[in-house]
């Protein structure tokens, strides 16, 4: 099926003057080039960081404060246990 869309739109380009031929072309390059531009930008790399950091703040603004509260005490206490332990060493 998909080579008779193709083989069709062939034939009706093929029968347009050249100057239409040039146009669609340039239309088809053009809407290439944006679309190359699109998925560079979805893929950058400070581009993810910054949508994954913006996800992680509204996911944390949802958080009940004495939820956050105890998570942030536990990350803190393990990280002072961790850290006196290595110095007792």
């Amino acid at each position: 099926m998909a080579e008779t869309d193709i083989e069709t739109r062939d034939a009706a380009l093929a029968a347009l003057p050249q100057s239409a031929l040039v146009s669609e072309i340039e239309r088809t390059r053009a809407d290439l080039a944006r679309t190359i531009d699109e998925i560079a930008d979805r893929v950058s790399p400070g581009n993810v960081a910054r949508r994954t950091a913006d996800r992680a703040r509204e996911r944390l603004s949802q958080v009940d404060p004495l939820v956050g509260g105890a998570v942030a005490l536990a990350a803190v206490s393990v990280t002072c246990y961790l850290v006196w332990r290595r110095l007792r060493k």
